[in-house]
């Protein structure tokens, strides 16, 4: 790596304050507030919107979306098959 271009990597820790579940991670994000992790180290926090504690895809909340009766009701609005006019 060529000295003095990039940024600090250091230890992180990102906060999904919606699940209240937090990580300690490396990171090369910056944040203005602190926070006291369970080993009694003081990190930067990150506040983050969505995390894998919250996102419906990994909670099993997931919508699953009728495709199959949008098709039905398409067909019956503009026709049953790509030949009809």
């Amino acid at each position: 790596m060529k000295p003095g271009i990039h940024p600090e990597y250091r230890p992180v820790v990102f906060r999904d304050r919606a699940a209240d579940f937090a990580f300690l991670t490396r990171s090369t994000a910056t944040g203005d507030r602190t926070v006291e992790w369970e080993d009694g180290t003081t990190y930067p926090v990150i506040n983050v919107e969505i995390s894998s504690a919250s996102h419906p895809f990994y909670t099993g909340t997931q919508r699953v979306l009728d495709t199959a009766g949008r098709v039905e009701r398409f067909e019956r609005r503009y026709g049953h098959g790509r030949g009809e006019r």
